[in-house]
């Protein structure tokens, strides 16, 4: 039986479990393993009556560590449910019970099975977190020894404990409190890098790598021979251990030392990195590599990743969607192995190779050039592959450096886009599209109209891959170019039309926003009888199909957003039904809140992302439109939907909420001035720099009221004047909402001075 007196054996006898107490505690780790509801409440019950017992532990480290008979699932939960005990309760722990845990750890950490030793690595870390890493000496000292044991799984099982151990307190070890344990841990870690097991290698270069950023002396005062390590490391034949030492000069790449202590390196360093950017065996076949054309091929639906839409952010030109200072900004954006999502030796090795670009900038193509040559031009695509792909990750930290050669290598890779294999083609669509600054400062006919005409012969592609790495690229050159593309404009849209009938599922969302950055791009040159007829069509078609449960919405609804904005007139033919759908995705989702905020276990939470975005396309109609949106407006309840929408939960959805009342004032403002005495305390709410998006669409929108106001606007001034000098006095203020504000506060001034 499990005693609730504190059981006072001295340790000398060990402790041993009570059978009947014993077969409690299987009897328990069985039953929480049980899917029933009823079940797992009955076990959670019995745990914290079980807790009141300090011998209760004892049990459950037993079985983790000396109970062999059992099955290695339920001796692992025992472990685990110990941490969780640990974690809560460690403080009333008594000593003997402490005492026999951290001994029993350290006795089985090198158990044969892979999972209890990870179990027990999980155990001794959480204990040492809890403080006892100043209280439980013996602990570094006898894990290190362990390393040298001839038992390969203590060796493994230390090791992966010390990795957990080094991630978790990397300060601490290296801190005058335990005597800088890193001054004899960092050497002893070096000897490894060498160890015959690519997994403990691995261990190795894991630990070593926590103490990178916080520059541990340890560590700098071994720095020479440690970079010696990883430039062998790196090439190791074991993948995992490659990927393990290539992630090293990632993250050095983004320290102040880097220069430094990198500069006499980057001649052994650079080719090495240069060779980990070639697809493997594996790479290859996972990416159907053989395969040209796949294009009648259904997609996976697990191969789509879920789109999240980005909120309208509204600037002085109102130009949406540019990421605003402060916030992150899609970071796959430039991946060249979209569909190999896995992070791999290339990937890392490409990355680290970028990063490295942005630090020694021209300096790095001395060692680059030589081997770019003999890269670009070989006559295995594999090689000739990964030597574009050197090209594009250098493209952002060596541009001046590389301008001289950029004559000859851009027709180079224009030419790459015909090669035979798909994996060239698709490469040299990214590849160029990182060069498409460069191409459109040109004269067009130079290298634009070339390029422009070989990448929509790629949207044309027979191979998907390939059709998604020119439809992304032909994005990134319709931003950089804008009304440079005026002159293509039908050719353009010949082809982007033409792929709607071709793509398949994930590739039909890419060619969305093709089409919509074409339309931010060349603006109201799109608002041609010819051109209108071309694209809205197809357009309509897909929105016609789509339910409006589907997610599909989100990109085409975006899309839309764009051309009304920048059709505007020539948009009205299409603007009731597109109008009207979007009230009731609105009205739909705010029910759908309602209902499941009343009963949240009879209702699904609403996917809010469908009201977001068709917040946002009410903005981009209102905004094309004009006072043509008068009448839309009039014969529906959109300003009383706004008003809710204005005082959501979500910060996005209230971010596209006052966008939109900001589109609306300046479109139809009578329609708005009924609702100012209700409107104006909301936006006050909003005017916090916390949130900026949300704060600075907030400041907008009462400019634009203020603006069709005059006057009238002097009640609602105290509801806000203090919040907006608050925000122009606010260290760190980005520029768009700083701009905002003080155009805000200068109308304040003009009509109330």
């Amino acid at each position: 039986m499990l005693h609730k007196r504190v059981v006072c054996v001295p340790y000398r006898m060990e402790w041993q479990p009570d059978e009947q107490g014993l077969q409690q505690v299987l009897q328990l780790l069985k039953d929480s393993q049980s899917p029933d509801t009823a079940t797992q409440r009955a076990v959670q019950e019995k745990l914290e009556q079980l807790n009141q017992f300090p011998d209760f532990n004892n049990y459950l480290i037993f079985v983790l560590t000396s109970l062999k008979s059992e099955d290695e699932p339920t001796r692992s939960l025992s472990g685990l449910i110990l941490k969780n005990n640990v974690k809560a309760h460690y403080q009333n722990f008594p000593p003997n019970v402490a005492d026999f845990i951290k001994r029993e750890c350290l006795n089985n950490i090198g158990d044969p099975s892979p999972l209890i030793r990870a179990t027990i690595g999980i155990l001794i870390t959480t204990i040492a977190s809890k403080g006892e890493l100043q209280t439980w000496p013996e602990l570094l000292p006898q894990l290190c020894n362990l390393l040298n044991s001839e038992d390969y799984n203590t060796c493994e099982g230390s090791f992966g404990a010390l990795q957990k151990i080094c991630e978790d307190s990397s300060e601490l070890l290296d801190s005058d409190a335990l005597n800088r344990p890193l001054n004899i841990m960092i050497p002893k870690f070096l000897q490894f890098f060498k160890h015959c097991s690519p997994k403990i290698r691995s261990h190795a270069i894991a630990c070593v790598n926590q103490f990178i950023i916080g520059r541990a002396q340890a560590l700098m005062d071994n720095i020479d021979t440690f970079i010696e390590y990883m430039l062998q490391r790196t090439q190791d034949p074991d993948e995992n251990v490659a990927l393990e030492a290539c992630e090293f000069w990632l993250t050095l790449a983004e320290q102040p030392i880097c220069k430094e202590a990198l500069s006499g390196h980057l001649v052994q360093l650079i080719p090495i990195l240069v060779n980990g950017m070639k697809y493997s065996e594996i790479d290859i076949i996972l990416l159907k590599g053989d395969v040209e054309e796949d294009e009648t091929i259904p997609d996976s639906e697990q191969d789509i990743k879920p789109r999240f839409h980005k909120s309208r952010t509204v600037t002085l030109q109102h130009e949406g969607g540019e990421g605003e200072e402060g916030e992150d900004i899609d970071e796959d954006e430039d991946d060249d192995d979209d569909t190999l999502s896995d992070w791999n030796l290339r990937k890392c090795s490409a990355a680290a190779l970028d990063v490295l670009a942005n630090v020694f900038r021209e300096e790095l193509l001395p060692h680059l050039l030589p081997l770019l040559k003999g890269l670009l031009f070989h006559p295995d695509w594999v090689i000739k592959e990964s030597g574009i792909l050197v090209l594009g990750a250098i493209a952002e930290g060596c541009m001046q450096g590389m301008v001289p050669y950029l004559p000859e290598l851009i027709p180079h890779l224009i030419q790459c886009l015909c090669d035979k294999k798909a994996l060239v083609r698709s490469i040299a669509c990214w590849t160029l599209s990182r060069y498409a600054h460069w191409v459109v400062s040109q004269p067009p006919d130079a290298h634009l109209k070339p390029l422009m005409t070989e990448l929509l012969k790629r949207i044309l592609d027979g191979n998907k891959r390939v059709q998604e790495a020119a439809c992304s690229a032909f994005a990134t050159l319709e931003e950089e170019a804008c009304t440079e593309l005026v002159p293509y404009l039908s050719f353009i849209l010949d082809t982007l039309v033409f792929a709607f009938g071709k793509y398949q599922h994930k590739n039909l969302l890419i060619l969305y926003d093709a089409i919509g950055t074409l339309a931010d791009s060349v603006g109201h040159h799109l608002n041609q009888p010819e051109y209108i007829q071309k694209l809205m069509p197809p357009l309509i078609a897909k929105w016609n199909e789509l339910k409006d449960e589907d997610k599909d919405l989100f990109p085409l609804l975006e899309c839309l957003s764009s051309v009304a904005t920048a059709l505007q007139s020539g948009f009205l033919p299409y603007c009731e039904p597109v109008y009207q759908r979007c009230v009731t995705l609105v009205q739909k989702t705010l029910a759908q809140a309602m209902m499941y905020s009343q009963q949240p276990d009879q209702y699904e939470a609403p996917d809010k992302d469908f009201m977001i975005v068709a917040l946002d396309l009410l903005s981009g109609l209102a905004e094309g439109l004009g006072g043509h949106v008068d009448t839309l407006v009039a014969r529906s309840n959109i300003m009383t939907l706004l008003f809710q929408c204005m005082q959501d939960t979500m910060p996005e959805v209230r971010q596209s909420s006052f966008a939109l009342l900001g589109d609306l004032t300046k479109a139809c403002f009578p329609h708005v001035k009924p609702c100012i005495a209700e409107f104006m305390p909301i936006l006050g709410t909003n005017l916090n720099p916390e949130f900026i998006s949300v704060c600075n669409n907030a400041t907008w929108a009462i400019g634009e009221i203020c603006m069709q106001m005059g006057v009238e606007m002097q009640p609602y001034i105290a509801m806000v004047l203090s919040q907006l000098v608050e925000i122009i006095n606010r260290p760190n203020t980005p520029k768009t909402l700083l701009e905002n504000t003080g155009k805000l506060i200068h109308t304040y001034i003009c009509f109330f001075r």
